[in-house]
């Protein structure tokens, strides 16, 4: 009876083990490449991730993890290109310092993954995680009372390509008591200054930056307005990059389409600032609201700008602003609130 017992006890450690090793592998992600450093100078690390991956689930990114040092005495992450289950290549960060945890590629343990005939570079092999505005500087607080953030922004774009912004993020308060919004100036492929607004509590997106997690930007450059210093005349507000499909405001829960009445108010005025007048309707009595414009980037994937109340929509950013040529029937949205790239970037992480 001993002897039977311990037998059925040995299968179902076993049976329990093999499903443990399946379950480490039965990430959603194929590895196809690995580098470690920073934009300007990385190496190929993916057979030394393999010798990791044959050893742990889980280890410490660093240098000595790595057993290489492409940029002494520089910040550097670990980047992993992988496939994900709809064929779409995607990149994974991993900063010094952070643990990364193979859980989340596919046949991790195993270490029969890597393509060998990768020739991607440290912004992917399709460029799409590459923005197109580099930054010049990031300024907090408002029109009188601001500070440079260029530098704390830098550290917040290592650790995550998105972020939630409150009066914490960057240890300073240069306007006590009044509302404070980011701005960050940015110059576009047209080589014209830019300008992005993001009010405290609203999500600061990387995906648009060139160079993001790098953090090589921000060498100066900036005109110096707290306004920004492109130029809108001769019809430069309509160069933007980014073609708008929809407009919607509200709440996740509840929220109305204002792409037309946000055509009207583009025709009259490049900037807007939002409020709980701006389109005549509260979707949400009571509950905090904001404008969620989806807009298709050059790339041809779906992206989407948030606008809380009482922060400044730039229509510079997007193609045809002020004659209103978008958001047609043929324009196309995904019909998320969250936003098409924006679910799948939660899912990367999941």
């Amino acid at each position: 009876m001993f002897k039977t017992r311990f037998a059925i006890l040995m299968m179902a450690w076993s049976l329990l083990l093999a499903g443990m090793a399946v379950a480490q592998d039965a990430g959603q992600f194929l590895i196809l490449n690995a580098q470690y450093g920073n934009e300007r100078n990385h190496v190929d690390v993916t057979n030394r991730l393999k010798d990791l991956a044959r050893r742990d689930v889980r280890f410490r990114v660093s240098h000595d993890s790595m057993v290489v040092d492409p940029a002494e005495g520089q910040a550097k992450m670990l980047r992993v290109f992988a496939r994900g289950p709809n064929g779409q290549e995607r990149f994974f960060d991993f900063p010094d310092g952070s643990v990364f945890d193979g859980g989340q590629f596919r046949a991790w343990g195993r270490g029969d993954w890597g393509d060998e005939r990768w020739n991607g570079g440290w912004n992917g092999r399709n460029g799409n995680a590459a923005g197109d505005y580099v930054i010049l500087t990031a300024q907090y607080g408002d029109e009188y009372r601001h500070v440079d953030v260029t530098n704390q922004l830098k550290q917040m774009a290592r650790q995550d390509r998105v972020f939630r912004l409150d009066y914490r993020t960057f240890g300073v308060d240069p306007a006590e008591g009044h509302a404070k919004v980011l701005r960050i100036f940015a110059r576009g492929p047209d080589g014209q200054e830019r300008m992005f607004e993001y009010v405290d509590n609203s999500l600061v997106d990387g995906a648009l930056f060139r160079g993001w997690g790098g953090g090589e930007w921000g060498a100066g450059g900036w005109s110096g307005n707290w306004n920004g210093g492109g130029p809108v005349a001769g019809g430069r507000g309509d160069a933007g990059q980014f073609l708008i499909l929809s407009a919607q405001y509200g709440s996740e829960r509840r929220h109305v389409d204002v792409t037309n009445r946000l055509k009207e108010l583009a025709r009259a005025d490049v900037q807007v600032r939002l409020d709980y007048r701006t389109f005549g309707v509260d979707p949400d009595e009571g509950r905090s609201k904001s404008l969620r414009i989806y807009a298709r980037g050059p790339h041809g994937h779906e992206r989407m700008f948030e606008y809380r109340d009482g922060s400044i929509i730039d229509g510079t950013m997007f193609k045809g602003w002020s004659r209103g040529e978008w958001g047609g029937a043929n324009d196309r949205w995904s019909g998320r609130w969250e936003g098409e790239e924006r679910e799948e970037r939660e899912h990367d992480r999941q």
